[in-house]
């Protein structure tokens, strides 16, 4: 047994200096394992980001990357914690998308990520909540119940990899994965103050037929940008299976710590996004240091129109995600939540009477948009929601969500990430950038041009560079 103030400096440890301690000898993967699980025995309960703990097995693995370690075979991720999402399946393994209707169905293959994790030296030790079918940007479902925000219980942890999310504010996992398809990486990054990043289309390989589905990424979760880096450059690459996959770009290096020649654009509202005061103040810290990096920083405006937009995404969704959920229910019955069934009417409704081509028109404008802003700077800065974060359990389907005086129609009208799923090729790395009144975190969305991951991650660097987040009791959840 650990004692509680040892296993929560080790729980909150950078994957970058855990892999120091290890090659060091001065901390051993079964050590930090213990932490980790000792504090997920503690925090679960209240915060219940696991839909599965696997952690007799994974103190198997601890004791085998102990070995590796002394024999000097370790490999890039060896003896890590990593929690993966739900969603992402595993052969032979429960594959329910936190709902009821798949409770007993069991995966036939394993994600290439999961793959590439474990061949990695990563140690599984969890999967994590998510909403049901993945289809909401809060973390709640009839089979696996609320998963709370670490910052703040009465809050929700975001969505849909709020799991994810949450299990790395609460220190119960180093990395995670996600999946994102309107913000579903970036919405818990933002809400529990922790970096997320959602490649460029075909960076990071995926199962048919969701590989071909050009809003949908999945990717890396971490404490730090370099971590999510570390894990990053585990995962991307061509795979054969994903016959849209790209080759990885050479491994993300670390920040430098200067931004000098760089142009950054910001973006408070992307359009008519409403935003929140303390968010909105939130963001010009970032700025403020970008500025100090060495960046040449300028605000800029964006024609986008929030309706807009949802309707692309929301005739893009009944175009694919829809039908995938109506066929679950046509095999299994139709007992899913209300989210669920607003989800699906939405998106049907908006397929029938806007169609794809007409989605993409709308698509395409966004592209043109960017491509003309980006022949100017080399990234974007802009919230990742204009609401700090949600309550927890609330699905938003008869009361409305209200983001600054301006009641929306829907949860995932909140955040201002579903542009970057219709421009799908931008690398965009949430990272935390303050405490609203609320107690939560607040976070930005580094946007960089197609396929540019590597100053993607460069700008993030710099905005979390003075932050000291979770290195210290003051910088981390009370939990």
């Amino acid at each position: 047994m650990t004692e509680p103030a040892r296993s929560a400096e080790l729980a909150y440890m950078t994957a970058t200096d855990t892999l120091a301690a290890y090659a060091a000898r001065t901390l051993s993967p079964v050590e930090l394992l213990t932490a980790v699980v000792e504090r997920a025995e503690s925090i679960e309960p209240s915060v219940n980001a696991f839909a599965e703990r696997w952690f007799d097995q994974a103190m198997d693995q601890a004791r085998k990357a102990a070995d590796r370690y002394a024999r000097g075979t370790a490999r890039p991720l060896e003896g890590l914690p990593v929690a993966l999402k739900e969603e992402q399946p595993i052969a032979g393994h429960p594959l329910r998308d936190g709902s009821m209707l798949l409770r007993d169905n069991v995966a036939d293959v394993t994600h290439p990520i999961v793959e590439r994790i474990v061949a990695a030296g990563g140690i599984v030790h969890a999967r994590t909540t998510t909403p049901e079918f993945c289809a909401a940007g809060f973390t709640h479902s009839d089979l696996w119940g609320v998963t709370r925000n670490p910052w703040s219980l009465e809050h929700s942890s975001g969505g849909s990899s709020g799991g994810s999310g949450a299990a790395l504010a609460a220190g119960t996992a180093m990395l995670a994965t996600g999946s994102d398809i309107g913000g579903s990486i970036r919405i818990p990054a933002s809400f529990n103050g922790v970096v997320g990043f959602k490649p460029p289309y075909g960076r990071v390989p995926a199962l048919p037929p969701y590989n071909l589905d050009h809003y949908c990424h999945d990717g890396p979760m971490a404490r730090t940008v370099a971590d999510c880096a570390l894990l990053q450059n585990v995962i991307a690459g061509h795979d054969p299976r994903d016959p849209v996959s790209v080759p990885a770009p050479p491994p993300i290096p670390a920040y430098q710590g200067s931004l000098k020649g760089r142009r950054v654009a910001v973006c408070v509202h992307l359009g008519d996004y409403p935003v929140e005061p303390d968010v909105a103040a939130a963001t010009w810290d970032a700025v403020s240091a970008l500025t100090e990096a060495g960046a040449v920083v300028e605000e800029v405006e964006l024609p986008w129109r929030r309706a807009d937009i949802m309707r692309a995404a929301w005739a893009h969704y009944g175009a694919i995600f829809g039908p995938i959920i109506a066929e679950e229910m046509a095999a299994h019955g139709d007992g899913v939540t209300r989210y669920v069934r607003d989800f699906l009417d939405r998106s049907l409704k908006a397929a029938a009477e806007l169609g794809f081509y007409g989605a993409l028109k709308i698509e395409s404008q966004v592209h043109a948009d960017l491509a003309r802003l980006f022949a100017r700077f080399d990234a974007l800065i802009c919230p990742a929601s204009g609401t700090p974060a949600f309550l927890a359990g609330e699905d938003y389907v008869e009361t409305p969500l209200v983001v600054d005086g301006v009641r929306l129609d829907h949860n995932l009208e909140a955040p201002l990430t579903v542009p970057f799923n219709l421009a799908s090729r931008c690398p965009v790395l949430g990272v935390p950038s303050g405490r609203s009144a609320r107690g939560v975190p607040t976070g930005v969305q580094v946007v960089g041009r197609p396929y540019d991951d590597h100053t993607t991650f460069e700008v993030g660097a710099a905005v979390t560079a003075a932050l000291p987040w979770y290195a210290g009791e003051s910088w981390r959840p009370a939990l």
